[in-house]
């Protein structure tokens, strides 16, 4: 089994809580936000899912899991970067999530390379 997926991320979902408190492998995660991704694998035509949870400011941060032979995982953000966050998803296309088996710590979300000065009207 590969030790790393990357799939385009065509979906998103926004999730916002009042609180929750969930345990990750031990740590307790204070969930604010939740941001969904879903999409279609780049060498395969698997769905994939990374869940992007944004935490208050006042809680543990868990490690990033990834479970490829789920072909989800989830990663950690503190609150104050889901605006952010989600201004990439709205604005930037293609858009690619990367599970990372072999090193849970850097999954991440990534546009691809861009020229310098690309507007929004350069992609219409």
């Amino acid at each position: 089994m590969a030790s790393v997926a990357i799939f385009e991320i065509k979906n998103y979902m926004v999730i916002w809580r009042q609180l929750e408190e969930r345990d990750f492998d031990g740590i307790t995660a204070k969930i604010r936000g939740l941001v969904r991704l879903t999409g279609v694998g780049t060498q395969d035509t698997e769905d994939y899912r990374l869940d992007v949870y944004f935490l208050s400011e006042d809680s543990e941060t868990p490690a990033p899991v990834v479970d490829l032979e789920k072909n989800m995982g989830s990663i950690f953000m503190p609150i104050r970067d889901i605006s952010a966050f989600v201004d990439i998803l709205r604005n930037e296309k293609p858009i690619y999530g990367h599970l990372r088996g072999d090193n849970p710590q850097w999954t991440s979300v990534t546009t691809t390379n861009e020229p310098v000065g690309t507007g929004d009207e350069d992609h219409a």
